[in-house]
């Protein structure tokens, strides 16, 4: 049985992008994204509180229309380009704690369009079994890295960046994984101290884990979801 009072949502969002211009609020399918994620959330029916931490006044007030009811102003210094996500949810969890009584929070990205609430409840389980747990989302390489290659950009050679393996047969090599970016769920403790965290991975489709880092990839990402929604 889910205690759905323990569970917290937080959902960091900055308004500057370098790659996609404010991209937490940039229209996908017609909404701002940030309307998709929330409204996996709020479907999940998974936590107390979603809340939602920006420095920035537009990106709040956006939310705001869109439903979300409880924000956090972040700090200018937590909102710089090389400050991360834990940093940020460490920070949140320290202000919330004031106030709230819980035990769980996950992290979601605002741009999770394809976030399903099966995902977050075996992330739950995960947790649930292993209070250093940390569970995410993770997607199997669609290509065996073990054969990348490299790529000179003025000469345009190629080079093999693993002799040993690159030559096997692929349904010989090991499938690797990549964290898809989408959710990070754990203990309030297991966030707020340096601990030595079991990782644990939650397997989501390739065609469901899309990193949206690039104009490519939202279009790539609209398509799948247009589809997806017509179809459903």
């Amino acid at each position: 049985m889910i205690n759905l009072s323990k569970n917290i949502a937080i959902i960091p969002s900055r308004l500057g992008s370098k790659r996609i211009r404010q991209k937490n609020i940039r229209k996908f399918c017609s909404k701002p994204i940030l309307y998709w994620t929330l409204k996996n959330l709020k479907q999940s029916k998974l936590f107390s509180r979603i809340i939602i931490t920006s420095e920035s006044s537009k990106v709040l007030r956006v939310a705001n229309n869109l439903g979300f009811k409880e924000f956090l102003k972040r700090k200018k210094k937590l909102s710089k380009d090389y400050i991360s996500t834990d940093e940020v949810i460490v920070d949140a969890i320290k202000t919330l704690e004031k106030k709230y009584d819980f035990e769980n929070v996950c992290c979601i990205y605002p741009c999770s369009p394809f976030l399903e609430k099966s995902d977050l409840i075996k992330a739950y389980k995960l947790i649930q079994k292993d209070k250093n747990g940390f569970a995410f989302g993770v997607s199997n390489y669609e290509h065996p890295i073990q054969r990348s290659l490299g790529y000179n950009k003025r000469s345009r050679k190629l080079s093999i960046n693993n002799k040993n393996l690159f030559f096997k047969r692929t349904q010989d090599l090991k499938d690797m994984y990549h964290d898809v970016g989408q959710f990070y769920f754990a203990h309030k403790n297991t966030w707020l101290k340096k601990i030595n965290k079991t990782r644990y991975g939650v397997k989501i489709p390739s065609w469901r884990s899309i990193d949206i880092d690039n104009n490519d990839d939202w279009k790539k990402a609209e398509l799948i979801f247009k589809s997806l929604r017509k179809n459903g």
